[in-house]
């Protein structure tokens, strides 16, 4: 495992690109605002803006919405056509739909016409994901596709003409910044182009979500802002390299090893709000911080005037220990019901006991993912 040394994490904030993110609701709220759950998976202004003083550094605003996801631009097509996608670190493509997908649910989003870009050229070749939430079905194509003022004139993206599933998505597309080989076939993802076309000069990217506030959240590609945490960064090896995945001493609550008790696995996850564990584990934490299930959707509710008094749940990771504060480890819905962050299901498709930390656990610590040197970097947050 290569290990960066004090000059290469100054190297780190070279030629820094930072891109805006805006929070919004997850796919798992809007189903569940609907009444439709049944498994798991706004726009800014100008992202050109540049909020600091270095000229390498481009600021990026992305959307936030109620603690519960993230979005940022992005624009495909000549002249360009802009879409709000979830950056996501636990996926590999980008896609986003097409006008041929017929469906009134599509009305509020945007779609992308490749009859409009001059520049759109198509394979033939199919496109098809699979989610744990759905499926989403179109064609293999290139186009330029420029984030901010990073552009790659001839990107592979999928143009989805069919959604099994997702309906009620409330963003465009997804763009994936997960390992290249779990890449849709002949998919290279837009972080790995950038870097051999020598746009970003360190193959890094880093995130800050925000807590509480729609603007302020950021993604930043080819280096580290050091202004948005506290500390020095705490690098974490990488112990799969397919994933953005590391290893996890334990989980405790008032000194209580509550799982994990042997060491396990943990994978870093920008797409998802919550806090992910095997069911049977999830389920003990949830007796332990009050959370009883309701609903046919077994969604866990914590009494709002308790949390207060509940204890921060820590992660020790490497070592360090990461505490997620009662705040950070429940939020409160739109009609007032404070919920459980912690969500269960891993056991389905790992048999080894895996965590996902989402962006409950990211808003309180920034995030840096050092491709290079297969290693994940995490401070406090601002």
């Amino acid at each position: 495992m290569k290990w960066l040394g004090i000059l290469g994490l100054v190297a780190l904030s070279e030629c820094l690109v930072t891109i805006p993110l805006t929070k919004t609701k997850t796919m798992r709220e809007i189903l569940r605002e609907k009444n439709l759950l049944t498994n798991f998976l706004e726009n800014t202004d100008d992202p050109s803006q540049n909020a600091t003083d270095d000229p390498n550094i481009f600021l990026y605003p992305l959307s936030n919405f109620m603690d519960l996801s993230y979005l940022g631009h992005i624009s495909i097509g000549t002249p360009p056509q802009e879409f709000s996608v979830v950056f996501d670190t636990g996926s590999y493509d980008i896609w986003v739909t097409s006008i041929n997908c017929f469906s009134p649910s599509y009305r509020a989003r945007k779609f992308f016409d490749p009859h409009s870009s001059s520049t759109f050229q198509l394979t033939g070749r199919r496109f098809d994901i699979k989610y744990g939430t759905g499926r989403v079905i179109g064609s293999h194509a290139y186009d330029t596709v420029r984030i901010g003022k990073l552009i790659n004139l001839r990107q592979a993206f999928g143009l989805i003409n069919k959604m099994l599933r997702l309906d009620h998505i409330n963003f465009d597309g997804i763009l994936g910044l997960g390992d290249t080989r779990l890449a849709h076939r002949g998919m290279n993802p837009i972080f790995d182009n950038l870097k051999k076309l020598g746009v970003i000069s360190q193959p890094v990217f880093a995130f800050y979500l925000s807590t509480g506030k729609e603007n302020g959240s950021v993604v930043m590609f080819g280096g580290v802002d050091h202004s948005y945490h506290k500390g020095e960064l705490n690098w974490i090896p990488v112990s799969h390299t397919l994933y953005w995945q590391i290893i996890m001493n334990h989980i405790t609550l008032n000194g209580e090893v509550i799982a994990c008790f042997h060491g396990c696995q943990a994978i870093v996850n920008t797409g998802t709000a919550f806090l992910l564990g095997p069911t049977v584990m999830v389920n003990a934490i949830q007796k332990l911080i009050g959370a009883r299930p309701v609903g046919r959707e077994v969604k866990y509710v914590v009494p709002c005037n308790y949390i207060t008094y509940l204890p921060s749940v820590i992660f020790t990771i490497n070592g360090i220990k990461y505490p997620v504060s009662a705040r950070a480890y429940t939020w409160k819905d739109p009609k007032g019901t404070c919920l459980s962050n912690f969500q269960g299901g891993t056991e389905k498709w790992n048999k080894v006991e895996t965590w996902v930390l989402g962006d409950a656990f990211l808003r309180l610590y920034f995030s840096v993912y050092d491709r290079a040197n297969s290693r994940i970097g995490l401070a406090p947050a601002v």
